[in-house]
């Protein structure tokens, strides 16, 4: 097999192995949240479900957002993994200021900046976050239900399931709580 062929073949088996969300194709592009305030969204969020993540593998996790700047949102993300509690500090940046519920999310200084789209927030009770990256004939989805309270109604989860179904996300959600 051909060097090219071998690497994303190698990354698809390694992905496919941390139980992400892989599919063929390309990457949906779904409408975000119009006129999207991020000092609105900024504080506690609860995740009350997710899409598996290679990079998420605890639970209870919180997602603390801070405003920085224009266009410029602090992040700082903890989960329970096995009795201790993991934190990670990142950044999210605004890609397009015509598309601000449009952000790119980094965590390390040298790593590409993955996409966290905001679908839907009521900035009071609940948030959907969407991000898809390509990988040539791939892509990887990854996407959150989020809240300001532990738990939201199941109503409000039902209908953003049919948010994420609308484009194309039938992957089984993993609760959280």
């Amino acid at each position: 097999m051909k060097t090219m062929q071998v690497i994303p073949l190698t990354l698809l088996f390694a992905l496919a192995a941390s139980a992400q969300s892989i599919k063929f194709g390309k990457c949906p592009k779904p409408a975000v949240q119009a006129n999207f305030d991020a000092t609105r969204y900024v504080g506690e969020w609860y995740e009350i479900q997710k899409l598996p993540a290679a990079f998420q593998k605890g639970e209870c996790g919180t997602a603390t957002y801070t405003l920085k700047s224009e266009g410029v949102v602090g992040v700082l993300n903890s989960e329970l993994k096995d009795g201790t509690i993991n934190s990670i500090v990142g950044t999210a940046k605004v890609k397009d200021p015509a598309e601000p519920a449009k952000l790119e999310v980094s965590f390390f200084e040298n790593s590409p900046p993955g996409p966290y789209w905001v679908l839907s927030s009521d900035y009071d009770g609940h948030a959907l976050v969407y991000g898809c990256t390509n990988f040539g004939l791939f892509h990887v989805e990854f996407s959150w239900i989020l809240s300001r309270q532990p738990t939201l109604p199941e109503e409000t989860i039902e209908d953003l399931h049919s948010t994420l179904t609308s484009i194309g996300v039938k992957q089984c959600m993993q609760c959280d709580q």
